[in-house]
């Protein structure tokens, strides 16, 4: 065998194993922090997005949100309520993303973790989550820093009922999909709460959720 095709041999193996590790990702390990007191004996009603005016501003990034978000309540129990209708609970959520710039001198010298921080896109609605705080996964650290969080109000006394924060750290820039998967992770444990970030496991679906259908009216 020449060196030509022993070279591409090996690239063809480099190449199935590369397609198969990619195959393989269905799973993301996020972190996760809930606080609240969901009413006891009260099951998941319907709900109503209150989306910010700087939201509003990108109404195709938001729709493509509130699906991510809506399909995280639909498996908690939650429904969209009917046009008209008054919900039973109201629903905020925020999404964004740091990227870190790796610094030729990092190292263990100094500390340990990403570069300085380079740049931030997207919302947070309410609340400061700093991307050097509590949410500090313990995998390897990757450039890129994903956050979502909902939170979730009493419609009529403006209490708020369940907060959901999640992380995760990434090679590669936010994906609709990756958003969706952070989402279901936020209700997944609905609603038991844990305050102190703890890793959940969710699938990472092949397609980003579609818009959710209202719920019909009564």
């Amino acid at each position: 065998m020449n060196k030509f095709h022993r070279f591409m041999s090996v690239a063809a193996v480099a190449g199935a194993a590369l397609l198969a590790g990619c195959a393989g990702l269905r799973t993301v390990d996020t972190s996760v922090a809930t606080q609240g007191t969901w009413p006891a004996g009260v099951s998941p009603g319907t709900y109503a997005f209150d989306s910010l005016p700087s939201q509003e501003r990108y109404p195709q990034r938001d729709q493509a949100m509130e699906n991510a978000a809506a399909q995280a309540l639909a498996a908690a129990g939650f429904r969209p309520a009917a046009d008209g209708s008054k919900p039973s609970v109201i629903v905020q959520f925020g999404v964004r993303a740091a990227h870190y710039e790796q610094i030729p001198w990092e190292g263990d010298f100094w500390f340990t973790g990403p570069g300085r921080r380079y740049g931030l896109a997207g919302w947070a609605p309410y609340g400061s989550y700093d991307a050097w705080g509590p949410f500090r996964l313990s995998q390897s650290w990757g450039p890129y820093l994903n956050e979502v969080a909902l939170l979730i109000r009493d419609a009529g006394t403006g209490k708020t009922l369940y907060e959901t924060q999640v992380s995760y750290n990434s090679n590669a820039r936010r994906s609709d999909r990756l958003i969706a998967a952070m989402f279901d992770a936020s209700m997944k444990e609905f609603p038991r709460t844990n305050d102190k970030p703890h890793e959940v496991r969710v699938p990472l679906q092949m397609e980003p959720p579609a818009k959710a259908a209202s719920a019909p009216s009564a």
